[in-house]
């Protein structure tokens, strides 16, 4: 009895997020982030530090290679530390992880480092194909668990949104992990399946195209149709009686459109199903797919009606061309004004793929985004709305992992940051279920003293270095801004 007493003393309590574990010498809690080494909770994974310096490209902090370290890992500006492997602000009293000082052209900075716990948290896909994914509003499913919805297609690209607290925590405790599941591969740029109500199967992953339907996706479109009537208008002048460029949304018609009118191309007699919207421009002249712009048609005569005996004439040529110039056909018109398909010339087939050298590569975008609040502000200053107010009055600068976010107007701190810009493996979880995201506030320190913020907490960027033995180095992004910059700061003109 008494050795089972001294065995449940030895586990230590872990207090970094609301599931309280109680973890046991040599282990780790749920989370796999915190262990109990010797006694200590400890945080597992290295804390990363980004170095803008020359040597940036060092994969592993300079105690951890071949050369002796100096103890000068972190030199003044030239620095900075990210809020990946940090540990977090929870509970609610705990000043956040880091408060590190440092100097940036005479000028006294402080950046608040911490783990954000985000149940209000979600991605934002936006998939580069003119391919029909599924309806608005149908649900998005990884393994039958629905994690997300279809939002509104935008130029060229289909949109997913996924994850929210709805799904986290308002429904079933398997649909909660399984979206936490997919937020976090999806954050972590991993490839993850989705299924769409109604729709396709997409494989995505941030920076890749995506696989619909076990087709990987080559190009997004160059524009609707009636756009790239507009665009290669004069490419088709003289070699074609007409054109038409099928699209899911918006199918356009040399002969009618306004290009067309503008180098005098004359009336064909053509007629198209759909709603007619201005002259060259049609409307759901079939339903939405996988097939030719996005439609579900394999054959683009089946868009075509009788064409006008008074206009028409036997001989007359027609190209029909999609969107991204992946599918292409041409035809002439017999005795009885009837397309018959007819070998391209080379001329038009030029055009083709100048419609395709004008498409860019398909690929799937990852966005995260999360409303930070709660404990996160109470551990950057003792009155959270004057972190909020700051940021908005651009005297604080938000990153995530040392990339840059997009902070939405209105009320609280919402951001949102592309993941292909964040270093790999930014993002963790825990098993409430919630996502676990870097965060960090960069401002002048004097204004950081003026807003309240944890002064007693604040250790300089030096002593990072020389007090933590966890540190890893990461690669900066060229293409990130420097945090430090002043141009990211209001007071830089005296405001």
């Amino acid at each position: 009895m008494a050795e089972q007493t001294a065995a449940k003393a030895e586990k230590i309590s872990c207090d970094a997020c609301p599931v309280l574990c109680r973890i046991s010498p040599g282990a780790t809690g749920a989370c796999d982030r915190y262990a109990n080494v010797d006694g200590v909770l400890a945080r597992v994974d290295p804390l990363a530090v980004a170095q803008l310096a020359s040597e940036r490209n060092t994969a592993m902090v300079p105690f951890l290679s071949d050369r002796e370290w100096d103890g000068s890992l972190l030199k003044d500006s030239a620095n900075f530390v990210t809020g990946i492997g940090a540990g977090t602000t929870y509970p609610d009293y705990k000043p956040a992880p880091f408060i590190v000082a440092s100097e940036h052209e005479g000028v006294d900075m402080v950046t608040v480092v911490t783990e954000g716990i985000f149940s209000y948290c979600g991605i934002k896909l936006k998939i580069d194909t003119d391919r029909h994914l599924g309806p608005e509003q149908a649900n998005v499913r990884r393994d039958g668990e629905a994690v997300g919805h279809v939002t509104t297609g935008e130029y060229g690209s289909q949109m997913l949104s996924l994850g929210g607290v709805n799904h986290l925590t308002g429904g079933s405790k398997r649909e909660g992990v399984m979206t936490c599941q997919t937020l976090l591969e999806l954050g972590n740029k991993e490839a993850v399946t989705l299924t769409i109500d109604g729709g396709s199967e997409v494989v995505v992953q941030a920076g890749k195209p995506p696989i619909v339907n076990g087709v990987q996706e080559e190009r997004m479109r160059v524009g609707c149709g009636s756009a790239t009537i507009g665009m290669f208008a004069k490419q088709w002048q003289g070699r074609v009686d007409d054109v038409v460029v099928v699209d899911d949304h918006i199918t356009g018609v040399l002969s009618e459109h306004k290009a067309g009118k503008y180098i005098d191309v004359q009336p064909t007699g053509i007629r198209l199903r759909g709603r007619k919207s201005t002259p060259g421009r049609y409307f759901q002249v079939a339903e939405p797919g996988t097939g030719w712009g996005g439609t579900d048609i394999t054959d683009p005569l089946a868009i075509l009606e009788p064409f006008k005996p008074a206009e028409a004439r036997p001989g007359m040529t027609l190209m029909m061309v999609s969107t991204t110039g992946e599918d292409a056909a041409y035809f002439v018109l017999d005795d009885d004004l009837k397309p018959v398909a007819a070998e391209m010339p080379g001329n038009l087939a030029k055009s083709v793929e100048l419609i395709r050298e004008n498409c860019e590569p398909a690929m799937t975008s990852v966005l995260f985004i999360a409303g930070a609040g709660g404990s996160l502000r109470a551990g950057v200053t003792e009155n959270p709305v004057r972190l909020t107010r700051s940021v908005k009055d651009s005297l604080t600068y938000v990153s995530s992992g040392g990339a840059p976010v997009f902070v939405w107007p209105g009320g609280g701190i919402t951001y949102m940051v592309d993941v292909l810009r964040m270093p790999d493996n930014s993002f963790g979880s825990v098993p409430t279920p919630a996502i676990v995201a870097p965060i960090e506030f960069t401002l002048r320190l004097d204004d950081y003293r003026a807003m309240g913020g944890h002064m007693d907490s604040v250790v300089h960027l030096d002593d990072v270095a020389t007090t933590q033995d966890r540190l890893r180095q990461v690669e900066w992004r060229p293409d990130n801004p420097w945090p430090y910059a002043t141009k990211h700061y209001r007071w830089e003109s005296g405001e």
